[in-house]
This record gives C-alpha cells, sequence and structure tokens, in this order.
C-alpha cells in the first residue's frame, strides 16, 4: 500500500490543536472550565474588512455571504467582557507561553526571541470579535517516525473557539464558556507518506503532550486537521479529525476524491476544452415543465411559491454520477457547494435520473428544452428566486473548475472517513499583528525553566512504568493511555496499600469491560474512580468487587447512586465467610464425599457465586482450606 502511495506522491502534513491544562484562560483570568450557567446572552453580525494589503480573505468573505446571526451564552463562571470583546485582552498567560517552550524543546525546535500576537481573520461566529489570537514560540524540530523523519514547522499557542451550541437555518448559537481557552498547535511539515504513517505521527504528538501533565482530557479537547495532496492536486485541508483511528480512513479517501477528480478533468479535456463549455453553458426556467409532477420534493418548494430551473451542462455526461468517495460522487461535491454557498438542499442531475419521483417523460422535455446532446448532462435546481440565481453561478464556477483539477478548498471530516466542502481556503490577508497585547521576551530563565517541565521520552516514561511493577503490555497501555495523569495521581495517593498494577488495570481494563458489556463508562469520572479506590484502600471493599460497582454504576437504569452501590459490595468479615463456606459444605456434604479431591474447586465456584465482589478470591480460598481441612480432620 506504502508503495502505491508513493507513485500517487501521497503527501500529508498534520496540525495537531490540544487544550491545555491552566488555571486561566490565554486573555484573561476566566477558569479553564466548561459551565452550563448561564446568565445572559448577546448578539452579533460579523462582516470582513480590508487587510493592511487591502485585500479581503476569501474564506471570510464566504462566512460573511451566509447572513448568519451570531448568539453567544455568557455564563456566570467561564467568561468576562475579554470574551465579550468589550473589555481589551489581558497580557498572555505566561504559563501556556512555558508549555510551548517545553514542548519545543522537547521537538528539538527553537524557541523564539519573542512571543508577538497575530489576530487571524474568522468571521464563522465562533469568536465574538472575528479573529483568533495565535503566537508563534517555536519554529523547526522534528520528530523521528520509523518511516523516516518528520520536520516540525511551527509550534503555536492561540485561543480555542467558542463552543457551538446550535445551528440553525439564520442562527447560530455558541456558549462563550470555550472561548480564549489555551490551545497548542503543533503543525508537520508535508513529510507524512502514507496513512498509517500519518496516525503514527498523531499518536506520537499527542502522547508527548500528555507526557507534560499539563493537557486537558476528554471528547472535544484534542483535534487533528490533516493537510493532504497527491501529484498533480493541490495542498486540501481537512478539518476537525477527533477520532485517531479515523486519520487514515480520511487520508485514503482524500487521496482516491483528488485521483478521481484529477481523472475527471482528463476526460473533460478529452471531449472539449473550458472555453466551449462556458460558452454553451446555459438555463432555463422549468416551472411549467413540473406542474403535475409527482416528486414530492419539487412539489413542495412549488407550492411555496418557488421555481424550478434547468442547467445544461456540456460535455458532463456520466461525470456527476463518477463516485470520488465512497459513497459520494462528483454530483455530491457540486450539491455541497450548493448548500454551502447558495443556501439550497441540494440538486438533481441526469447521471441520478429517473428517481425522486421525476419520471422519464419530464426528463425526456427536460432533455429537448435544454439541448440536451449524448454528451451532455443536466442539473436541475428548485428553491426561491434569489437563491436559484445565485446557485447557477456556483455550478457554472464548480463544473468549470473541473477543467482545472482539484479546487483549493477546506473540507469539514464525516464520521464515516469522508469529507465534504467547508468553505475556500483562506488566504494570506487574513492574518495582522494584534496591537493590544504586549509581546514576551523569551530569556535564558524562562527556558531554564521550560527545560525543567518538558517531558520525558516514551521510552524513560515506559521505563518508570515498567519500575512500578506493571507489565510491559500493560504499562504501554497506560502510556499511550488519556488517562495517564489520573494513573500518577492515584498511584501517588494511596501508594502501595493499592497496587500500581490494580490502579492501571482499572483505568485500561476494566472500564474496558464495563463497555463491553453496555455499560456508559462516559459517567465514569475521575472522582468516580478514586472514590471507588479509596474504598479498597480503606479496606471497606475487595479489590475483586471493582468490575461489578462500575457495572452497576453504568447501567442503564440501575441505581446511580455510587455511595449506595459501593455498600452493597462491603466486605464481608471473616466470621462471615466462614458461615457461608460451612453453609455451602453441608449442603454439598454427599457430593463432596463422591468427588474427593475436586471438593475445593466445587465449594470454592459456589462460594464465589454467593460472595463474589464482598470477598477476595485469595483470601476465601484459604479460609476453604481451613474448613475442608477441619472437617477431614
Amino acid at each position: 500500500m506504502s508503495d502505491d502511495y508513493r507513485k500517487l506522491g501521497l503527501k500529508v502534513g498534520l496540525e495537531v490543536h490540544q487544550q491545555l491544562n491552566t488555571k486561566h484562560k490565554l486573555f484573561c483570568q476566566c477558569p479553564t472550565e466548561l459551565d452550563e450557567k448561564v446568565g445572559n446572552s448577546l448578539e452579533r453580525y460579523l462582516k470582513p474588512v480590508m487587510s493592511e494589503l487591502g485585500e479581503i480573505d476569501v474564506a471570510a468573505y464566504f462566512e460573511w455571504e451566509k447572513g448568519k446571526k451570531f448568539v453567544y451564552d455568557v455564563p456566570l463562571n467561564s467568561s468576562c467582557l475579554v470574551e465579550c470583546d468589550e473589555e481589551p485582552p489581558h497580557p498572555m498567560n505566561l504559563e501556556a507561553i512555558m508549555i510551548g517552550l517545553a514542548i519545543t524543546i522537547a521537538l528539538h525546535g527553537n524557541p523564539v526571541d519573542e512571543v508577538l500576537v497575530m489576530r487571524k481573520t474568522v468571521i464563522d461566529g465562533s469568536n465574538t470579535s472575528g479573529f483568533q489570537r495565535t503566537a508563534i514560540v517555536g519554529l523547526g524540530g522534528y520528530l523521528d517516525d520509523v518511516e523516516g523523519r518528520i520536520s516540525i514547522q511551527t509550534i503555536a499557542i492561540e485561543e480555542d473557539a467558542a463552543r457551538k451550541i446550535e445551528e440553525l437555518k439564520d442562527t447560530v448559537r455558541y456558549n462563550l464558556d470555550r472561548l480564549g481557552i489555551p490551545l497548542i498547535e503543533i503543525s508537520t511539515g508535508p513529510d507524512i507518506s502514507s496513512p498509517e504513517q500519518a496516525k503514527r505521527v498523531a499518536l506520537e504528538i499527542g502522547q508527548m503532550l500528555r507526557l507534560t501533565g499539563k493537557v486537558k482530557r476528554g471528547l472535544g479537547t484534542i483535534r487533528q486537521d490533516l493537510n493532504v495532496s497527491i501529484s498533480g492536486g493541490v495542498k486540501t485541508e481537512i478539518k476537525g479529525v477527533q477520532d485517531l483511528d479515523l486519520i487514515p480512513k480520511i487520508i485514503e479517501n482524500e487521496a482516491k476524491r483528488q485521483r478521481s477528480l484529477l481523472e475527471i478533468r482528463e476526460a473533460l479535456r478529452s471531449r472539449l476544452d473550458k472555453e466551449t463549455f462556458l460558452e454553451n453553458f446555459m438555463f432555463k426556467e422549468l416551472t411549467d415543465l413540473f406542474r403535475e409532477t409527482k416528486s414530492r420534493v419539487i412539489l413542495s418548494e412549488l407550492n411555496r411559491g418557488g421555481q424550478v430551473i434547468g442547467i445544461k451542462a456540456p460535455g458532463f455526461a456520466g461525470i456527476l454520477g463518477k463516485e470520488v468517495m465512497p459513497g459520494r460522487r462528483f454530483g455530491t461535491e457540486v450539491s455541497d457547494y450548493v448548500k454551502s454557498l447558495a443556501g439550497l438542499g441540494g440538486i438533481f442531475h441526469s447521471d441520478e435520473l429517473p428517481n425522486y419521483g421525476i419520471t422519464e417523460t419530464e426528463i425526456s422535455k427536460v432533455r429537448e428544452t435544454l439541448g440536451i446532446h449524448e454528451r451532455d448532462a443536466f442539473i436541475l435546481i428548485v428553491g426561491q428566486r434569489e437563491k436559484l440565481e445565485k446557485a447557477v453561478s456556483v455550478i457554472r464556477d464548480r463544473l468549470a473548475h473541473a477543467f482545472e483539477g482539484v479546487p483549493k478548498e477546506t473540507r469539514a471530516a464525516n464520521e464515516d472517513g469522508t469529507s465534504k466542502f467547508m468553505r475556500p481556503q483562506p488566504g494570506s490577508a487574513r492574518m495582522y499583528p494584534e496591537t493590544d497585547i504586549p509581546s514576551i521576551r523569551i530569556t535564558t530563565d524562562l527556558l531554564r525553566e521550560a527545560e525543567t517541565i518538558a517531558p520525558p521520552t516514551p521510552e524513560e516514561k515506559l521505563d518508570s512504568l515498567l519500575k512500578l511493577g506493571l507489565n510491559e503490555e500493560l504499562a504501554k497501555q497506560v502510556l499511550n493511555s488519556p488517562r495517564l495523569e489520573l494513573f500518577e495521581k492515584l498511584v501517588t495517593k494511596f501508594g502501595q496499600k493499592v497496587p500500581p498494577t490494580l490502579i492501571a488495570s482499572t483505568l485500561e481494563n476494566t472500564l474496558k469491560y464495563v463497555k463491553s458489556q453496555g455499560g456508559d463508562i462516559n459517567r465514569v469520572t475521575d472522582s468516580v474512580i478514586e472514590k471507588i479506590l479509596e474504598e479498597v484502600y480503606e479496606g471497606r471493599i475487595s479489590k475483586d468487587s471493582i468490575p461489578s460497582i462500575l457495572l452497576d454504576y453504568c447501567s442503564p437504569g440501575e441505581n446511580r447512586n455510587l455511595r449506595e452501590i459501593i455498600v452493597k459490595y462491603t466486605q464481608l468479615s471473616d466470621d462471615e465467610l466462614l458461615a457461608i463456606i460451612s453453609a455451602v459444605v453441608k449442603e454439598s456434604e454427599q457430593e463432596l464425599r463422591v468427588k474427593g479431591e475436586k471438593a475445593f474447586g466445587i465449594v470454592m465456584g459456589r462460594v464465589m457465586d454467593k460472595v463474589r465482589g464482598r470477598a477476595e478470591g485469595r483470601r476465601v480460598a484459604e479460609l476453604i482450606r481451613r474448613v475442608l481441612k477441619e472437617k477431614s480432620g
């Protein structure tokens, strides 16, 4: 497979974004915690402005054309006037800068002499000010992978965006609790040459960040953006990949998409040139042809006063139906543009018809009215006139670009490993200096302090885990786990009285078992684990009860009160165990005489069925042997 990707000229770069677990946000003293307690809200409309070069960024202009109103929920405890853009930002959080410098050192990079904050235009509503603040703290560096060295281009500290709550037709609602939480962004060079290598590199970077003990855990705290290209294609940015396991699939699908778009380009050029296409491209209103249609989608729009427009696409016969990704065709690519840029629900095209209630008779009339020849395709769009006019322009431009190959765009990752058009790629006009925040000189003292918190290498960390008594397999699980910091905290708190192996196994194996049994492990917070292990530490419950307690706590419809569940599994005393063992022996007396040497196993199994979770197996075995010995004696 790697040879195939080398032949394709696959190049991948990663941008890893990780929330930092600092006491305060990047430009104010608010805590870095999500907060559902909303005090009030505010509304904004954002618009693009010209850069210092007199240019408007294409991505910003694209967002402005949507005409969305942005509503911001202002939480009581995790935001202030800075997040509302009603107060200047405070000086930059030095704790976040120190973490950025530590990672720069660990990646063999070069810390900058002075940290300067820049503004990056973003008017999708995710920031009340219309821009995101970012600052480079390190340049260069590298990461060694089994397939070769991966260069690091930049290491930056930036503010996270507001948290999107819902998106309606004309409004987007955000919560300001996440806005301003410090993020570290690590950007690699385009040195990754296979999908699996990309996953490996992302895992290694994530592992290094966790080893600092200074990053947040949980869904949404880390995400990867992928920059993917093949020979003849262009660098395409795919945003918002949260699942590491999806990275290879997304890259495979993007390589397939770019290869398919290049094949489409060659097929089109063999039929006609771009100029001929544009000269013969045309559209007509076809509303009257569909007055009696059986298509519910079309009828619904017509009943609201909508129209039907037919578009002639010269040379595109068979092209719109060509698959570019699993389950996605070139027509889907065009449809994505129409949805994003014109606000319509999508398109119908000749390669997928008859379908959706559109009949052969209606298709024949469309072909005749538009003058469709053998190599031509047609597209139908339905909606209100103002949106249809925009949609025709969008479709013409996207089809015309098919003669060039792969468009330069930013795409959003889908859960199935495909991606969809998100917006045009931003240009250089989106960045400009931040004038409200003083710069920070990087002194020798700051660098010395950063060196003290630089993370150990994975090999060094693995060795320290092995010294705690973990076997190699369990040590590697902990090393790669997002719960590594919690493991170390619990080991420090409970010492050898709760063995590190038990703590590690609970975090890495027991939780997986509970999930496999249908338990909702999202309910298991750090404090839940800590409380259960504290009960083991105090001797009130057996370590063997941990899986049962967690399973009860996570099972749907079960008692969700942790204290009451723990009480159910309070450890039995020796006297209570001896009473249960004696009863089992008495009930099985005749059978035990026949079984002889197998008597122990029979008693052990029946006693454990009665006391499972309330007594350790080793203690039960000792008491059974004592009872059987006394009985035989």
